[in-house]
């Protein structure tokens, strides 16, 4: 990949007060555990069980990831089913963060209370709340879905994706690729909304012009106030191509409905989204080919659904979780959390016979362990030369993403291989 760490790198001031508090509080805590009334994670020899924690929102108002820590469970029984990680049972621990501060800093606190080595594949807006307490044990974050900019600056955070940067990034450079002019987003009305648009902005630059910045409530039942905006905006032109991208989360689907009745009075724009915004069950339900998905540009971190390399996958969920409707395998959190609990096996099988905590754990990815997923992602690793000089993103190391495309009701390949979104990353100003 290019854009590779350089000797020097530029933060924002609150990205480098995060890093240095986190560091330093992580410092204190390893060589006083006591002291901080914290005793991190820990399995001693080869027969003890792993444990680990994997949280998501589920049953709430807004974003919903139950597929996440259903995934965690099936892979958990698939290992175990198989002699376990190197001869240990993995013991997967579930949280509902309820989506608010409240329960993210609870489920934090339920990993600590439970000693678990890692919390893995695990969906929240509330980092603030979250990495608090794993930072004060000495817990990693590994695998996180990336809808925070804080999981991406946390020393203890080891990124699988490029999460909400790397998706809004290649989204405006799908879009300006496509030839959009005039653009609306449609965002949440949140703090981690707030930095979307500049994002999208700095992808589209090739299109010249920055797009209409459209908030909306996360919990909303109708958009049509936010659809009506976003069309007369994108299609204010009537020489230019208009193109609408919303990236509401659940609410994504609810939003275009509202479009759907409501565009006919407007002229005709292209519409696009992010995976983790809509799938193909999604797709399916609002109608396939008829449906108001058809021709929409959408920007992913991995491979479409029905590509060979998810196989392994699909093998697990049939045989472990057959019926459970929570896991779609098209879903991008079950995706992430799929690769980040193959990134934990392999950390735990360069452990051999050694102690499983999280200080090993730790030890071992930020030793320069490589990580391999089969394709899935490029070959990872969290070095610190392995870092993209990202601006306000000091963690991250894998800034790919995939262009698809709904054609004939199927999200399909728009472009093939991976598109490296890390100069455009590096391009993009302080917020």
């Amino acid at each position: 990949m290019t854009g590779r760490r350089r000797t020097t790198t530029s933060r924002t001031p609150r990205t480098l007060r995060s890093a240095a508090l986190s560091a330093g509080v992580w410092a204190a805590c390893a060589s006083l555990a006591a002291g901080c009334g914290i005793i991190p994670g820990t399995t001693g020899g080869s027969g003890d069980p792993v444990t680990v924690m994997t949280w998501a929102p589920e049953k709430t108002q807004a974003t919903n990831m139950p597929g996440m820590p259903a995934m965690a469970r099936a892979y958990a029984r698939w290992v175990n089913a198989h002699g376990g990680i190197h001869g240990r049972r993995l013991r997967v621990i579930t949280c509902n963060d309820d989506n608010d501060t409240v329960g993210a800093a609870r489920c934090a606190r339920d990993a600590v209370e439970q000693k678990a080595v890692a919390v893995v594949g695990s969906y929240s807006q509330y980092a603030s709340d979250f990495l608090g307490p794993l930072e004060s044990a000495g817990i990693p974050y590994l695998g996180g879905y990336g809808v925070t900019d804080e999981e991406f600056a946390s020393p203890l955070s080891y990124p699988v994706n490029g999460g909400q940067p790397a998706l809004m990034a290649g989204n405006g450079r799908q879009l300006a690729a496509a030839g959009c002019t005039r653009t609306s987003l449609v965002r949440p009305d949140t703090v981690a909304g707030d930095q979307l648009p500049l994002l999208l902005d700095t992808g589209l630059s090739a299109a010249r012009g920055k797009a209409a910045d459209i908030r909306a409530a996360e919990d909303a039942t109708d958009y049509t106030d936010q659809a009506r905006q976003a069309l007369s905006r994108a299609g204010a032109d009537p020489t230019a191509k208009g193109c609408v991208t919303a990236v509401l989360g659940d609410r994504t689907d609810t939003f275009f409905d509202s479009f759907r009745r409501t565009r006919d009075a407007y002229p005709k724009v292209r519409v696009s989204t992010v995976l983790g915004s809509v799938d193909q069950t999604v797709i399916d339900r609002s109608g396939g080919k008829s449906g108001v998905y058809e021709g929409a540009y959408v920007t992913g971190w991995y491979p479409v659904a029905t590509d060979k390399r998810w196989a392994n996958m699909r093998k697990v969920i049939s045989e472990q979780a057959f019926g459970d409707n929570r896991i779609d395998p098209a879903d991008a959190g079950v995706q992430t959390t799929w690769i980040a609990y193959t990134v934990l096996q392999q950390v735990v099988e360069s452990l051999g016979d050694g102690e499983v905590s999280a200080h090993s754990v730790r030890n071992a990815l930020d030793g320069g362990l490589k990580v391999r997923t089969g394709g899935l992602t490029p070959t990872l690793s969290w070095r610190f030369e392995d870092m993209i000089a990202a601006r306000g993103f000091p963690r991250l190391v894998n800034a790919d993403v995939t262009y698809q495309v709904v054609r004939d009701g199927r999200l399909v390949s728009a472009r093939r291989g991976l598109v490296d979104v890390s100069r455009t990353l590096e391009a993009t100003p302080e917020g």
